[in-house]
């Protein structure tokens, strides 16, 4: 048996306040998930039943459905509540589908490279 610090304690009483609750997940590497939560540890490893990955790009959105999902606490950077009353997104955003979002998501990653590529190659150029 492990001794929990308070650190602990005040972990497990914040998110035991989201169980049976919808939340949204931001992870680590940019994703918002959104889902009930049904269990967690010490670790905030988690677990959302009826989970979505919430993917935006620029106005459109779409909600890809995962299904019951077990996040590792390490790739978790904040949990919230979520107000299912309220609208969730700004009015002007616009539904898509998987297909559309995915595709906006590649144009959007090809224009990036495309800026840092264009960023290297004037490197030369003194600005100050």
């Amino acid at each position: 048996m492990s001794w929990a610090g308070p650190e602990d304690v005040y972990l497990s009483t914040s998110l035991a306040s989201y169980l049976d609750r919808k939340i949204l997940v931001l992870l680590r590497d940019g994703r918002k998930l959104m889902g009930t939560l049904r269990s967690f540890d010490q670790f905030a490893n988690a677990v959302l039943e009826g989970a979505c990955e919430r993917v935006i790009v620029d106005e459109q959105y779409c909600d890809i459905p995962l299904g019951l999902y077990v996040i590792r606490g390490e790739n978790v950077v904040l949990i919230g509540d979520m107000d299912t009353e309220r609208e969730e997104l700004p009015p002007h955003m616009i539904r898509v589908s998987e297909t559309e979002i995915k595709r906006a998501q590649k144009v959007e990653r090809e224009a990036g490279e495309l800026r840092g590529t264009m960023r290297k190659r004037m490197e030369f150029l003194d600005f100050d």
